[in-house]
């Protein structure tokens, strides 16, 4: 076991495969294109007036959390698809998983400009801005629900996978019956969390300038930024009040609902002391209307989709016995594999084209500003965990405390950050003198609710017979800490931390730089090189910022992670 564990911990580099190597040069052959097609959009670009008028908050509202929820469902689709597949085809998890490591790491706000200046060039500018809001708040919800998902789909207890190959179910009835309900409290809480990151990069998505071209969206993003930009107190708080009112009626008539309902789900031989309750589910279950709805309406469409997907995937398979599905591609696969490799070796060539141009001087700009964002993150990450396991500990495991402090710590993740940066950074400044520690604080507050948030799904999902198990032999205290709930924490733990990390390297963009009345402020960090290389139009900086960037987060997710995640399959699962 300690010869195991030490292989696990091994730092040494690591071990890259030709997954990794097709998914670089698809990435750069990407970022080259958009840049491309950016050089070629229109040079001036006006947005519609954002009034800051109380009755146009409406409406605005409306508009935000219709694009949310439009990009939630994208989000969702992409979460069950690419995550079942990853999990099921160890194949396709060659290239799945290095990819979703790159996505992850992409910087999210470095890489906005480009997707907008692209699609501007080729769609109409109200289409493609609204098409480029919606493509940013999808990435900054779908990974932690994927990583979410596929940890939940690697670590099902073997004793439910046998039992669904006795019962011989269809890989259909077996996602329905089996997989879906059993990774459903962790994807609930993580598709929280997304919402609540949705809403932090929707101020971006909605209200964005790249030199004279000025693409805003009218909703509550661009109306925080445009009161935040005048200094205008009464309409920050108007503004702010709106978007907790539109999180609290979301909390009570969507979130905890659905909490309620995927209690049921809970891998567990005894009932637990206190089940979750909500109003709007309790009033549900109790209408005539919805009743009715459900007998003559959903029921009998979900029947016929049982029935449709039975029959497509009538035919025994592999993964029906729980085991994992090798795939072997065929000739015709290798031949478009190959052709379209060779398209993305031609445009990564294109690609360092473009970055020979930057001179040497701002590569060490970049090698430093990569290891000052770094120690950054690392202290960012280091301080949401030791306050987020005992919160999230406390609120997964008592009923009565998670009445009171689920909604408080829904609203609070939700607000936008961006809206309180002015006023934080120049509180801060004015106390510390630069932005080092003002950015930690920027990047914690974007960040650490993945972990809290993943936590609450871990400590909600343990058994209520393990919890009567532990109690009735009395272990209390650290034992019961170290024998019961770390253990059953370490798989969401890890996916907390890998989601917080990539979403603190992307707060890092508007951590380290920032400007507010005129005023510039930066920080030593490749956030600050990405945010300035934005602003001038930079794009072989930006280019080659964002690579260094993405570079990093994937060889710490492939070092350190991804290990972490082998040790949670192998060692941790309910079972």
């Amino acid at each position: 076991m300690r010869r195991r564990f030490e292989r696990a911990f091994n730092l040494s580099l690591p071990a890259f495969g030709i997954g990794d190597v097709v998914i670089a040069l698809l990435l750069i052959a990407l970022l080259y294109l958009g840049t491309r097609l950016a050089i070629n959009a229109p040079q001036s670009v006006t947005g519609p007036d954002i009034s800051l008028a109380p009755t146009a908050l409406p409406w605005y509202a409306f508009l935000s959390t219709g694009r949310m929820a439009i990009a939630y469902l994208l989000s969702l689709l992409f979460t069950l698809v690419y995550g079942y597949a990853a999990a099921r085809n160890r194949t396709a998890r060659l290239f799945m998983l290095p990819l979703l490591d790159v996505l992850q790491s992409v910087p999210i706000l470095s890489f906005l400009p480009i997707v907008l200046l692209s699609l501007t060039a080729i769609l109409p500018q109200r289409f493609a801005t609204e098409l480029a809001a919606v493509i940013l708040i999808v990435t900054s919800q779908a990974w932690n629900m994927t990583y979410s998902f596929y940890q939940s789909m690697t670590t099902i207890p073997t004793e439910l996978r046998e039992a669904s190959s006795i019962f011989r179910f269809n890989p259909w009835l077996r996602f329905k019956t089996l997989e879906l309900p059993f990774a459903a409290i962790g994807l609930i809480w993580n598709s929280m969390m997304s919402w609540a990151g949705g809403w932090f990069f929707l101020m971006a998505s909605e209200i964005f300038t790249v030199g004279d071209r000025d693409f805003r969206l009218p909703g509550l993003g661009s109306y925080l930024q445009t009161a935040a930009n005048q200094n205008n107190i009464p309409a920050i708080l108007m503004g702010l009040g709106t978007l907790i009112v539109v999180i609290v009626l979301l909390d009570q008539l969507v979130w905890r609902p659905i909490l309620v309902y995927a209690d049921k789900y809970k891998v567990e031989m005894a009932s637990g002391e206190t089940a979750p309750e909500s109003w709007f589910y309790d009033l549900l279950s109790h209408s005539v209307v919805a009743q009715t709805f459900s007998r003559r309406v959903w029921q009998p469409l979900t029947e016929k989709i049982d029935r449709a997907l039975g029959r497509l995937f009538k035919a025994s398979t592999p993964e029906q016995t729980g085991v994992i599905a090798e795939g072997r591609p065929s000739i015709a696969g290798i031949v478009i594999g190959l052709v379209l490799l060779a398209g993305l070796a031609y445009a990564a060539l294109q690609a360092l084209s473009l970055l020979i141009t930057l001179p040497l001087s701002d590569y060490g700009r970049i090698l430093q500003g990569v290891l000052a964002t770094l120690l950054r993150v690392v202290i960012s990450l280091a301080i949401a965990v030791m306050w987020t396991i005992p919160v999230g500990v406390l609120i997964g495991s008592n009923r009565r405390a998670a009445d009171v402090l689920q909604p408080i710590i829904q609203v609070v993740a939700s607000i936008p950050a961006t809206a309180l940066f002015p006023v934080i950074v120049l509180a801060l400044i004015s106390v510390t003198g630069s932005l080092n520690v003002p950015a930690i604080i920027l990047m914690l507050l974007g960040t650490q609710w993945y972990v809290l948030f993943n936590v609450i799904a871990g400590t909600s999902a343990i058994p209520q017979d393990l919890r009567y198990t532990t109690a009735l032999l009395q272990v209390k205290g650290w034992a019961r800490w170290r024998t019961l709930i770390l253990p059953a924490l370490f798989p969401y733990l890890i996916t907390g931390m890998i989601t917080a990390g990539g979403g603190a390297w992307n707060a890092s963009i508007v951590a380290e730089y920032i400007k507010f009345g005129g005023e510039t402020y930066a920080a030593t960090g490749v956030g600050a090189l990405i945010a300035e290389a934005t602003a001038r139009g930079n794009f072989p900086l930006l280019l080659a910022s964002t690579l260094a960037l993405i570079l990093t987060v994937v060889t710490i997710n492939r070092t350190l992670w991804r290990r972490l995640y082998k040790i949670a399959e192998d060692r941790f699962k309910m079972e």
